[in-house]
């Protein structure tokens, strides 16, 4: 599973993208559920947002979800978090 993540936005409007590539990994299978969890309440486009926070794209294989600061749930929390943090 090939997760990707775009961040825009914010006070200094630096956009940032990362991507994890789950094959292989010994941890995939967390990767995955916490991939299918940040989709289910995702949104097909854009939400509005607040002045300087950030909005997110993310996208799972072929399906990609935004959604915008404050409003996120913990699983899409996660999943940003995890994967600027640690894609390439």
């Amino acid at each position: 599973m090939r997760i990707q993540v775009s961040r825009t936005g914010g006070f200094a409007g630096i956009a940032r993208h990362r991507e994890v590539d789950t094959a292989g990994r010994a941890d995939a299978a967390e990767w995955e559920a916490l991939a299918r969890s940040a989709l289910v309440s995702g949104h097909d486009t854009p939400p509005r947002g607040v002045p300087d926070g950030f909005r997110y794209r993310i996208t799972v294989d072929e399906r990609t979800v935004h959604c915008a600061d404050p409003r996120l749930t913990d699983a899409q929390r996660a999943l940003i978090s995890r994967v600027l943090k640690e894609g390439a």
